[in-house]
């Protein structure tokens, strides 16, 4: 198997570069040779994912198929998606795949465990918290989720596709004040589960930020494990 890594992106732009940032970060390197080697698909005309799944809306499952493909042939060993509602499709991405896809929640909960966190909050899309697969994975640590109620919610969208329209500044203020909120209700870390909004806090550089769950960069640190490992198995 190869030890190229595929990253499935464009959803969006700066969230995928964000995530290729966090992976060379990351990774223990003294020379350009020590870094992970990346074959990147970022193309942003794939359907809004949310509005998909609020709004049935255009599904984006046939341009994330033809993503996959095009990484698969490019020789990716494994594919690592940079969108949190993407993951949403990941049974049916998988079932396609010759090699494995990362879960960005998979990843985020088993950090979460390793620090002993037990009770969480979670800032994402609307369309993520209808896939519901961040309780199921945090569930199997052992870890309790909270959800923002409606009102937060829906800050918390906005704040979102204001990143996205490239008003980073006034996206991460309004995302901030809702991390701000969560936390207010007594839990233990919040959960920055959309990639837009660690990229936003980091950007105004947020007092929370150390109580926030990236899940972009444990994706990424991930991607450095499982290549850690391919590398031992060749050796091996």
């Amino acid at each position: 198997m190869s030890s190229l890594i595929g990253i499935l992106g464009g959803m969006g732009p700066l969230a995928t570069v964000d995530f290729v940032t966090k992976i060379i970060n990351q990774t223990p390197a003294s020379r350009d040779q020590d870094h992970l080697p990346l074959l990147v698909h970022s193309v942003p005309q794939i359907p809004d994912r949310t509005a998909c799944l609020m709004d049935n809306r255009e599904s984006p499952i046939d341009a994330l198929l033809q993503g996959l493909n095009t990484l698969i042939n490019g020789g990716a060993g494994c594919i690592a998606i940079p969108c949190n509602t993407a993951h949403h499709w990941y049974e049916q991405l998988a079932q396609a795949s010759s090699v494995p896809i990362l879960h960005i929640a998979q990843a985020c909960a088993e950090s979460l465990a390793q620090d002993k966190i037990t009770s969480v909050g979670l800032l994402a899309t609307d369309g993520t918290l209808k896939a519901g697969f961040y309780p199921k994975h945090l569930a199997a640590f052992g870890i309790d989720m909270k959800m923002p109620d409606a009102a937060l919610q829906r800050q918390v969208m906005e704040g979102i596709y204001l990143v996205k329209s490239g008003a980073v500044e006034q996206g991460g203020r309004l995302l901030d004040a809702c991390m701000s909120e969560m936390l207010q209700q007594g839990v233990e870390r919040v959960i920055l589960g959309c990639t837009e909004i660690p990229f936003a806090l980091d950007h105004i550089g947020s007092p929370n930020a150390h109580l926030g769950m990236d899940a972009t960069k444990a994706l990424a640190a991930a991607c450095i494990q499982w290549h850690g490992s391919r590398q031992m198995a060749v050796a091996a």
